[in-house]
C-alpha cells in the first residue's frame, strides 16, 4: 500500500504533469521544426544546390539505377539513403538552437533576479517593541 500512496503523491505533486506536458509540447516543437526544415529551409536550399531534393538523396548498394529513392526501396535495392540524414542533422542543429536560445534567456532572467536587492529584513521583536516606546514617549 505504501508505494501506491508514494506513486499517487508524485503524479498528483505536479512532477508528472510538468514533465507530461514537456513531453506533449516537445512533440509539436518537433513537428513544427521538421515543417520549418521541410517546408521553408530545404527548398531553397536545394534550388541553390541545383534543384536538390535532400530527402531523395540515395546510394542503391545493389549499384543498380533507380528513378527515385522510393523506386529503389519499391524493388528491395538495400539504399543508404543518406539525404534523410542530412535532413535530420538540419532538423536537430534547429532544435538545439532554439533549446539553447531558450535556455540562455531563462539564465539572463535568472541573473536579474539574483542581481535585484533583496529586501531588508523585517525588524525583530525586540526592535518592534523598542520603536512602540520609542513613539509612545516621543508623545507625551
Amino acid at each position: 500500500m505504501g508505494i501506491v500512496k508514494e506513486f499517487k503523491e508524485f503524479a498528483v505533486k505536479g512532477n508528472m504533469m510538468d514533465m507530461a506536458v514537456g513531453i506533449i509540447i516537445g512533440a509539436a516543437f518537433g513537428k513544427i521544426v521538421s515543417s520549418l526544415v521541410n517546408d521553408i529551409i530545404m527548398p531553397p536550399l536545394g534550388k541553390l544546390l541545383g534543384n536538390v531534393n535532400f530527402t531523395d538523396l540515395y546510394y542503391a548498394m545493389d549499384g543498380k539505377v533507380y528513378e527515385s529513392l522510393a523506386k529503389a526501396k519499391e524493388a528491395g535495392a538495400p539504399v543508404f539513403a543518406y539525404g534523410n540524414f542530412i535532413q535530420t542533422v538540419i532538423d536537430f542543429l534547429i532544435i538545439a538552437f532554439v533549446i539553447f536560445m531558450i535556455i540562455k534567456g531563462m539564465n539572463s532572467l535568472k541573473k536579474k533576479k539574483e542581481e535585484a536587492p533583496a529586501a531588508p529584513p523585517a525588524p525583530t521583536k525586540e526592535e518592534t517593541l523598542l520603536t512602540e516606546i520609542r513613539d509612545i514617549l516621543k508623545n507625551k
